[in-house]
């Protein structure tokens, strides 16, 4: 073989090197479109990413704000039915004690029917004086407390005026006397008061 036959080999060669070289480099048709699909994607994915997020954190605060809403609604529910509870074992006795109060009047009456016969009624007396007293301490244990304002200017939250008198002495609207006794229970009104007022 001549050196010009080998030189021009020598040369097809390079080129066909140079030629793969070049192919390498250059992408695939196929492998760029899927680059420039990616790409082209790439910022609608991220905006459909942000997207979801605001909606969770949206979903999220929502629940929160419901959550916070609804404890505070359980919470208060809890209290008034707490303070319902308090308030019926409280006033559970009301009636009973109320009908009691007949009781105590009478015992009164019969205390005050003997006076002045303390000695043909002593052991009797004794005795109403005895369960008068014992009536005294049931109500004290549950509440329930007689009040008498003879002398102070008359409340219509407490008694209830049956008769008016002329009192030069005392002002007008002073309670004289007291007709039958008024009685409260944990500070509320049990029965009001029967009394006589100054004109």
């Amino acid at each position: 073989m001549s050196a010009e036959e080998e030189l021009k080999r020598k040369q097809e060669a390079e080129t066909e090197a140079a030629d793969e070289l070049h192919e390498e480099m250059q992408p695939d048709v196929a492998e760029k479109d899927v680059a420039d699909e990616v790409d082209g994607e790439e910022p609608e994915a991220v905006a459909a990413e942000k997207d979801d997020c605001a909606k969770l954190e949206e979903d999220f605060n929502k629940l929160k704000n419901d959550y916070i809403r609804l404890y505070a609604e359980m919470d208060n529910m809890k209290k008034r039915a707490q303070q319902e509870n308090e308030k019926t074992i409280k006033f559970a006795v009301s009636s009973f004690a109320k009908e009691l109060l007949g009781v105590a009047d009478n015992l009164e009456r019969a205390i005050a029917a003997m006076s002045g016969q303390e000695e043909a009624c002593a052991e009797l007396l004794k005795g109403v004086e005895l369960t008068q007293n014992e009536l005294a301490k049931a109500f004290e244990k549950f509440g329930v407390k007689r009040f008498n304002h003879i002398g102070e200017k008359f409340d219509p939250n407490f008694e209830r005026v049956v008769q008016e008198v002329e009192d030069k002495k005392a002002k007008s609207g002073t309670i004289l006397a007291e007709l039958q006794a008024g009685y409260t229970i944990h500070d509320r009104i049990l029965r009001e008061a029967m009394v006589i007022v100054a004109k």
